[in-house]
Parts: structure tokens; C-alpha cells; sequence
């Protein structure tokens, strides 16, 4: 099997509109949890979030193109270009030919969604934008990235709620690891700021009124943040006879299924997915010096997810691991969160820097574990997972290795 290293990273994330941006708000734990403005918040009881600002798609794509994509598409393209330039591959040539293109969304085009309920119910109108489906369909983002960068592979989406994007950089990875292509494009997005969609979470109730607080005593639930992040995959053996610049290594993916509840996640299964994810990148417990949590901020999801550390980590959990949750600084994105995370893991390794879990205040009895409060710390990561487990409990999560050629 070829080992697969990433070789390109894209973020257009409400915590920076490039990698570098990005890397900064993160490892500085600079949250930008704050008031909504790109949606009315009169209605709602949730008036906070993690949306892009100064973001305007006329800047960006053609007026032609524009009418085609709805913003979870723009998105994705925003950090698919960056990361196809970052890994100088031009994918037009015959090398496009084999290379897949899988992007995760949990909702997919959700204002789309909304501005044709809207025409219909409130404005009364007898029919909606002509290009309504292929707006709002999930794979059009994973269809706008192909076609924008001549991807000629397998193409598909992936909708796991959140664990979309990690679903679909770890079958990605697999497809790159088996040899049934030589590269992937690869990662997840999500515009989830709509007021429909907004409607629907605050009726679930399980959103934070001030800001999203993980594994802190007191928190109070998840906040919404939208953005795309994605990665070029590619086999060792084509990327060093290239000389292309390596982040880090992929190493192992691992998935399960609670199959318990809709909504509560259960500490066996996540424990599962993380310890498939080991047993695939062939790590012991030992050898992992840091987590990036699922981390929502839930009172529920903070607990299990210590639990689940425990489970599959053992006794590392408690001497070694250092655990932090990205959330804390830009929200969750749902079906994109996934991509944005390995991001960040990706860069932790790269930078020899734990992020830290922003906002915390006091620590909770059940979650006993290291979450490097506030402040980034400088510490060598030679591997690391990736962690996502979704509503329904759908599981996934990726090992990454610092890169030893």
C-alpha cells in the first residue's frame, strides 16, 4: 500500500480567509464567536455565530458562475484554490485523470434553501431561481471543485452531518492508499448561518446565548460557524518524484457507527472509530501527543468524548495527550468541521505548536484531561488524530504523522 502525505491545505474560514490567517486565530486562541450579521437575528433567540467577514462572492467568481453557486459552494472553491496552488499540481494535464475529488457537507445549500421557501410562503411567488437543485444539491460543491480544477477521478459528496468532511478525506486517503488514484482533493464545507437552519438548531437547544466554552465547567452549548477547508492527498512515491513540499503524513482512518441514539453519542463508539483509526495508521496509544477534539461545547458531547479518550487512549490519555477543541475559536461548521480540523492538526504538527481550547474559564470534574487552556504551547507532535462524531452516531477520525521521509 502507498503511504499518502498531504502536500496542499486550503482554508476561507471565519477564523482567516488563508492558511496563514487562520494558523494565527487558532494557535493564538483568538475566538470570532460573535454577533450575526449577514442573517436578520430579530427572530431569533441565537443572535451569535463564527460567519466570514468582508467576504463578497462578486470579487470572486464570474456573474455567470456566481448564479450557479450557492454559498457553501463558494466556500469550498475559495479554499480548493488555495490548496491546489499550494501543492503547484496542475490538474488539467493528464494527471488530473487520476485523481478524486470527495468534499463532505452535512445540509448542503441551505440558502438556497431558504431564499425559495421564502419566494413561495412569505413573498407568494408562483416559482423559484431556475437553478435552484443544482444550487442546493450536495454534490455541488464537490461538482464545482472537479470541474474548476479538471479532477477526472471518482468525484462524489459525502453527508454524515459532522462528520462529513472527515468521511470524505478518509475514503479519499484510502483511495490514494490502495493505489486506485495517485491524488485526492479532499476536505469539507459548510454555510450553515441561514435562518431556517438557525431555527432549527435553536430548537434543539443545544446552542450557547454568549459563546462556546468546551470541557469548561458551566458550558453551555455549541455556537454555528461556517467555512471549507481542504487538502491535497497524494501517494509518497508521486509527490518525491516531484519534490513537492510535505506537511505531514496521513496515516489511518477510522470509523464506527453508535447505532444507540440520534442525537447522544456514546463513549463506545467514538472510542471505536479512534481506535480503528490506530490500528489502520499501525500507532499504539503511546504514540499520540495530541488530539483534536469534537469538542462541541455540549454538556453531553464534552463528558463522552473524555470518556471515549480514556477508553482508547488508556493511561496516555491521562500522562501524554495534550487535547484541545478548534470549536472554541471558530464554531462549529457541522459537515465542514472535519476538514477545518485536520487543518488545524495538520499545521499543529508542521509548527511543533499545541493550539489551545479558547474560552476556557473552570475545569469540569468530568472532563479530567490535559485541554491546554488559552494559551498555545510549543511541544514536538509526532502523531496526532483527528477526531468527528456526528448526529446518529456516525464516527470518524484521522491519524496524522509527522512527515520522516
Amino acid at each position: 500500500m502507498n503511504r499518502v502525505v498531504i502536500t496542499g491545505v486550503g482554508v476561507f474560514s471565519a477564523a482567516g480567509k488563508s492558511v496563514p490567517e487562520f494558523w494565527e486565530t487558532v494557535r493564538d486562541g483568538k475566538s470570532v464567536i460573535g454577533p450575526l450579521t449577514i442573517i436578520p437575528t430579530e427572530d431569533l433567540h441565537i443572535k451569535i455565530g463564527a460567519e466570514i467577514k468582508d467576504f463578497d462572492p462578486k470579487e470572486h467568481f464570474a456573474s455567470k458562475q456566481l448564479g450557479l453557486l450557492d454559498r457553501f459552494a463558494q466556500l469550498s472553491l475559495m479554499a480548493s484554490r488555495q490548496a491546489v496552488e499550494d501543492s503547484g499540481i496542475d490538474f488539467h494535464t493528464d494527471e488530473g485523470l487520476r485523481t478524486a475529488c470527495l468534499i463532505g457537507s452535512g445540509v448542503g445549500g441551505q440558502q438556497t434553501l431558504d431564499e425559495s421557501y421564502y419566494r413561495i410562503y412569505a413573498q407568494g411567488r408562483k416559482g423559484v431561481h431556475p437553478f435552484t437543485i443544482p444550487r442546493l444539491m450536495l454534490n455541488a460543491a464537490c461538482s464545482h471543485v472537479a470541474m474548476e480544477h479538471g479532477l477526472r477521478g471518482p468525484a462524489f459528496a459525502v453527508a454524515s452531518a459532522c462528520s462529513s468532511a472527515t468521511h470524505a478525506i478518509g475514503q479519499a486517503f484510502h483511495m490514494v492508499r490502495n493505489g486506485m488514484v495517485d491524488m485526492a482533493v479532499t476536505g469539507g464545507t459548510e454555510a450553515c448561518i441561514a435562518l431556517g437552519t438557525m431555527k432549527g438548531w435553536e430548537a434543539i437547544r443545544v446552542m450557547a446565548l454568549d459563546t462556546c466554552r468546551p470541557f469548561t465547567l458551566g458550558r453551555t452549548g455549541m455556537v454555528l460557524g461556517e467555512g471549507a477547508a481542504t487538502v491535497v492527498l497524494e501517494s509518497l512515491d508521486h509527490a518525491k518524484a516531484r519534490g513537492a513540499k510535505i506537511y505531514a503524513e496521513l496515516a489511518g482512518f477510522g470509523m464506527s457507527s453508535d447505532a444507540m441514539d440520534i442525537t447522544l453519542p456514546d463513549a463506545g463508539g467514538a472510542a471505536r472509530a479512534m481506535e480503528g483509526a490506530l490500528k489502520d495508521g499501525g500507532l499504539n496509544p503511546d504514540d499520540i501527543d495530541y488530539v483534536n477534539a469534537h469538542g462541541t461545547g455540549t454538556a453531553a458531547n464534552d463528558s463522552t468524548e473524555t470518556r471515549a479518550l480514556r477508553m482508547a487512549l488508556g493511561d496516555t490519555a491521562v500522562e501524554k495527550t495534550a487535547v484541545s477543541s478548534s470549536k472554541a475559536v471558530f464554531g462549529h461548521a457541522l459537515g465542514g468541521a472535519g476538514a477545518l480540523e485536520l487543518a488545524v492538526t495538520t499545521l499543529a504538527i508542521q509548527n511543533g505548536v499545541v493550539p489551545p481550547t479558547a474560552n476556557f474559564t473552570e475545569p469540569d470534574p468530568e472532563c479530567d484531561l490535559d485541554y491546554v487552556p488559552n494559551e498555545p504551547r510549543e511541544q514536538r507532535i509526532d502523531a496526532a488524530l483527528s477526531n468527528s462524531f456526528a448526529f446518529g452516531g456516525l464516527n470518524a477520525v484521522l491519524a496524522v504523522k509527522r512527515f520522516e521521509g
